[in-house]
This record gives C-alpha cells, structure tokens and sequence, in this order.
C-alpha cells in the first residue's frame, strides 16, 4: 500500500488478538524505529520489546490500560536527555520529540505488517523504571495532545 494510504488506513487498536509475532516481524518493526530521522541523529533513545507473561504483566501492574494484555509483544521507547540534541537558540532538547518520531515509525511498521498498535500514555513511570531498573536513566513521559 502507498504511504498516504498506510498512514490515514491506522488507527489505535483497542483489541488484540493473543499468538506470536515472527522475530523476522519484531525485527522489522525495530528497524523503522531505529532508522526514524532524530534531530542532527543522536539517537537518544532507547527500544525495548516485551513478550514474555512474566515482563508484561509487571508492565500491566504499571497502567490502567489492561486492554493492551493480549498483544504479543509490547514496545517501550524511552528517550534520554543528556543526549539529545539541543536547540541553540531557546535549549528546547529535542528528546521526546525524537522518541515520539520513533514510535510513529513503529506503528506504521506495525499496522503495514498487518498488526495493530496503540500509544500508551497513561502509565506510572517511576513504577515502571522500578520493575525494569535498566530504564532508570531513560525518561518515558507522558504526551499531550
């Protein structure tokens, strides 16, 4: 399908269906991330992908969103300031919108790929980064319309 088409066709899924997704898919589906164009290409950010009962479900006890249980696998984009870029002129520090850029590509890839996908917000980050100590030095904010 052409890009336009692909970008108005996704929407935020609110039902998945439980079963595996090929490592061949999950692998493709990192590679849009990690491939996103990042202010002067910093890269500050980091991609996790859960699959097991055991990661997801101490990502579940972080979120109300318990919808999202049967997905297969669940992504967490956390970004990092201290190496971002930073605008000269005002210090804006472009992390969340690299991490945000990121996701987009994610889910793209994902719904091209004919899976569904959907942007959590809600979510209790302190938690999270004590379940997964390897994400203390990432920031997962939460995004305002």
């Amino acid at each position: 399908m052409d890009f336009l088409t692909l970008a108005k066709d996704r929407y935020s899924a609110r039902k998945f269906v439980s079963g595996e997704v090929p490592q061949e898919d999950i692998d493709k589906i990192i590679e849009a991330g990690l491939c996103a164009p990042t202010a002067v290409n910093y890269q500050p950010f980091k991609i996790w992908a859960f699959e097991s009962a055991e990661a997801k479900a101490k990502l579940l006890s972080c979120t109300k969103m318990k919808f999202i249980e049967p997905a297969p696998v669940i992504f967490a984009i956390g970004s990092k300031a201290d190496i971002a870029w930073v605008r000269p002129y005002d210090q804006k520090n472009f992390a969340d919108i690299d991490a945000a850029i990121v996701t987009t590509q994610m889910m793209l890839a994902i719904h091209d790929l004919g899976y569904g996908s959907t942007w959590i917000g809600h979510f209790d980050a302190v938690s999270l980064k004590k379940l997964f100590p390897e994400m203390e030095d990432y920031e997962f904010r939460r995004r305002h319309g």
